[in-house]
């Protein structure tokens, strides 16, 4: 582990030259697939040449090659067998979108971003006692692709694809058995994992927020508890990533009444494993730069013009909005994964997740972002001394002779002392942090305040289950600009 901390501290010392070795590798790896001949990999030289000549892609404009990876044909992207798929949620659109996982992926990738995990929180806090016990891991399902059922091909959430694969040694120091862990049937999943896991010694935690609450809820429900420390006494930490952690932070400290707890950060998608909180004083996430992804950004501005700027890692600024655009080491060339990040240090590169480039509200031209969003109602609760389970908002729309606005569902855990004081103080700080929000906003000219629902604990579970959505890597969209999802649990709670 302390070898590792110094490959990182050589990559946070020579940025550059470090992304410039990946992408060399990764061009002469793939330079016979049939994407490196299409482009002419062999001939490209640098990374003016790349620019000019392979476009920024979509999932839908890869998906042609990668359905006919699910197909069982090889050597298309990345030069290395593909057997393995990580299903994405899908929250930007119905269908779900499938990501190759190569084995480069999996060992250079994903493998190295968990070993890096507890490199970084074991350098931090070298009293650590999370050996002593075992780690409890919240994962997705997978299954057999049924696209090329003859073959050894699976797909799944990519917690499934990565635990599926763990060398035997981790499943040792794990809970519970990868049988449980890997169930479909959630329902059943979250009853066995609660049973087995009781009677554990857990030290450490790991998964998506919202998923998480509902596991500890149920193990304390079981053993009559509403303290998880008296079954637990020796957890320590909560390795979370997939959702902002801030909302939900006074949810766990009541559920883990402790000082002494400690939560990380880890921004690792179904494309890659990408930054991990690596200090103990801030959460931002430092980019992790040598795990086989070239890193591109487009500034969020510009991002719906024709031929948008993509700059490198060289060219960004502190404060700025970046769609991520990668090239990895599975043949994801200069994707957009729909993510966006804003930088808070070029030296080194650190970063915090902003939104997703389909998540926003920009119906009048406020250009609401899920930072904004969650900074908001962060302050609200804090505020009016409530707890919240889950939210998402949409636009409503200027009718004859009304102003629009946004509409927002709010389910609480802990309801506000008073609703209307809780609305005033969202707005109020979406002003102060949306430029754009606050002149629409200004004496109700454009923007009316927002109309909020509080709607009854279980309601975005009941609506994530009838989608076919619970558990996993799944997430509640929290901003939409249009009104689809909205209207959806508008008419399921009447």
């Amino acid at each position: 582990m302390k070898k590792r901390i110094h490959d990182i501290e050589l990559f946070i010392k020579y940025p550059h030259e470090v992304q410039g070795e990946i992408f060399k590798k990764l061009i002469e790896q793939a330079k016979q697939t049939e994407f490196g001949k299409k482009y002419d990999f062999k001939s490209i030289s640098s990374l003016e040449d790349y620019k000019n000549r392979v476009p920024v892609q979509s999932y839908e404009e890869l998906f042609p090659y990668i359905e006919r990876l699910m197909r069982g044909e090889q050597n298309l992207l990345w030069p290395s067998e593909i057997t393995w798929f990580a299903r994405s949620s899908g929250t930007t659109n119905a269908r779900s979108k499938f990501i190759p996982v190569s084995p480069e992926t999996l060992e250079d990738c994903h493998f190295k971003g968990g070993k890096d995990l507890i490199s970084i929180y074991v350098n931090n806090y070298p009293e650590s006692k999370m050996f002593t016990g075992k780690g409890l891991a919240i994962g997705g399902s997978h299954q057999i692709n049924e696209f090329n059922p003859n073959e050894n091909s699976y797909y799944g959430d990519v917690s499934a694809v990565i635990m599926k694969n763990l060398p035997l040694w981790a499943q040792f120091i794990r809970t519970p058995s990868l049988e449980v862990a890997l169930m479909d049937k959630w329902e059943e999943k979250i009853e066995k994992m609660a049973s087995i896991t009781a009677e554990e010694n857990v030290t450490s935690l790991s998964g998506v927020p919202t998923w998480t609450i509902l596991l500890l809820q149920r193990i304390m429900e079981i053993k009559g508890t509403t303290n998880i420390l008296d079954i637990w006494p020796n957890l320590e930490v909560f390795f979370h990533g997939a959702v902002a952690f801030t909302p939900y932070e006074e949810l766990f400290k009541k559920l883990i009444p402790s000082d002494q707890m400690r939560y990380m950060e880890t921004y690792n998608a179904s494309e890659g494993f990408f930054g991990i909180q690596d200090r103990t004083d801030s959460d931002e996430l430092l980019l992790m730069l040598d795990y086989g992804i070239f890193y591109e950004f487009i500034p969020f501005e510009e991002l719906d013009k024709e031929n948008p700027p993509v700059l490198s890692l060289d060219q960004v600024k502190v404060g700025q909005n970046y769609a991520i655009i990668i090239s990895t080491n599975a043949g994801l060339w200069r994707y957009n994964i729909g993510d966006t990040v804003k930088f808070t240090s070029t030296d080194p590169y650190r970063i915090k997740i902003s939104g997703r480039t389909k998540h926003f509200i920009n119906a009048f031209g406020e250009e609401l972002i899920i930072e904004n969003a969650e900074t908001a109602i962060t302050k609200a609760c804090k505020e009016t001394n409530s707890v919240i389970d889950n939210f998402t908002a949409a636009p409503i729309y200027f009718d004859e002779g009304k102003r629009g606005g946004h509409e927002w569902v709010i389910e609480f855990r802990q309801k506000p002392d008073n609703l209307e004081t809780f609305i005033k103080i969202l707005d109020e700080r979406l002003r102060e942090v949306n430029s754009d929000y606050d002149a629409k906003r200004y004496k109700d000219m454009a923007l009316l305040p927002p109309i909020i629902h509080s709607v009854d604990e279980g309601t975005f579970y009941r609506w994530m289950e009838k989608r076919g959505k619970l558990g996993g890597q799944n997430k509640v969209p929290r901003l939409s600009n249009n009104r689809d999802h909205l209207e959806e649990i508008l008419k399921m709670i009447q």
